[in-house]
């Protein structure tokens, strides 16, 4: 149902439909939050939700989700931290978070998505260093940190990153040196380090 003109909440009856592998309601002009009963589809591959008007935060009972591949909630108002659950979501290839209203830290229970490779959350107001269990996100294609408030060094983890093709941390406030393992990154192919 993507690309529609539809309004109005997710009805939470939605829930109901406990087979379903694919939800994907992005681009349209949805409101409220995300219905508490999503969350007990255990079934969803794809959970595709951006760039829509929802108003809520990242719930720790996402973590339910043990099959989800494809988690999609960029260009929405989700605030708050981002759960330390969302490590149990050890299937995930694609987390999309930018364009949102999260703040804090991103949690160490990120280096349990081992099998991740596109994670993106640029466009944010997360802060803190970024977590040295990072480096264990080998199969990471793209990393996007672009536009937060991040401090600290860039983990040398980064250069266990040998997949990555884009890592783009411009717009932080990053200090110390450029680690020497960024050489590791043969196919890296955009460094973006600007402001």
């Amino acid at each position: 149902l993507g690309f529609n003109e539809l309004t109005g909440n997710i009805p939470p009856e939605i829930g109901d439909l406990e087979n379903l592998q694919y939800l994907r309601l992005w681009s349209n002009q949805l409101t409220g939050g995300i219905p508490s009963e999503i969350y007990n589809m255990i079934s969803l591959i794809d959970l595709s939700l951006q760039d829509n008007q929802l108003v809520d935060v990242l719930s720790p009972q996402i973590s339910n989700l043990i099959n989800l591949q494809y988690l999609f909630l960029w260009g929405n108002f989700i605030y708050g931290e981002i759960p330390p659950e969302i490590g149990n979501l050890t299937d995930l290839t694609y987390m999309i978070l930018s364009e949102n209203l999260l703040y804090g830290e991103i949690p160490s229970e990120i280096g349990n998505l081992i099998n991740l490779e596109y994670l993106q959350l640029g466009w944010n107001s997360l802060t803190g260093h970024i977590p040295l269990e990072i480096g264990n996100l080998t199969n990471l294609r793209e990393l996007i940190l672009i536009s937060n408030s991040f401090t600290g060094e860039i983990p040398s983890g980064i250069g266990n990153m040998e997949s990555l093709i884009f890592l783009v941390l411009g717009g932080n406030n990053f200090s110390g040196s450029i680690p020497s393992e960024i050489s590791n990154l043969i196919n890296l192919e955009e460094f973006n380090l600007w402001g």
